[in-house]
């Protein structure tokens, strides 16, 4: 069974077309990866002068994960990485995996790194292949 990561990218006081530059970026490394699928989410349109809808509905993507244990691990590396290369506007990440909630914003490397890894280990599934 597929399991899918809902990822939302925002970044304070930046641009629509900032937020989709970075999503962008991020879906094209994460289509490199042992994923079935990665998505834009489409959006509903927004009222007029809501901005932060649409920079919701810009900065989201869906991850198709597959069935293997190693497809989360390598998505949250990935995204790690990714952040890690956008230190100048460190843009905040809300990760969704089933009722799972995970939000990253002001966070140092390591404390990304801890974050990432208990949010792997509440993931792993004993019937998952490696």
């Amino acid at each position: 069974m597929d399991t899918t990561l809902r990822i939302l990218v925002t970044e304070e006081g930046a641009d629509p077309e900032d937020i989709a530059d970075l999503t962008g970026c991020l879906r094209e490394e994460l289509l490199q990866l042992d994923v079935e699928d990665v998505t834009s989410v489409p959006g509903e349109p927004a009222p007029p002068g809501a901005r932060v809808v649409e920079v919701a509905a810009i900065g989201a993507l869906l991850v198709t994960l597959g069935s293997t244990a190693k497809g989360l691990s390598q998505v949250l590396d990935a995204i790690r990485q990714w952040r890690g290369r956008h230190r100048e506007s460190r843009p905040a990440l809300r990760l969704t995996l089933d009722d799972d909630v995970l939000e990253i914003s002001e966070a140092t490397d390591e404390q990304l790194a801890k974050a990432f890894d208990l949010f792997e280990r509440r993931h792993s599934t004993a019937g998952a292949q490696p």
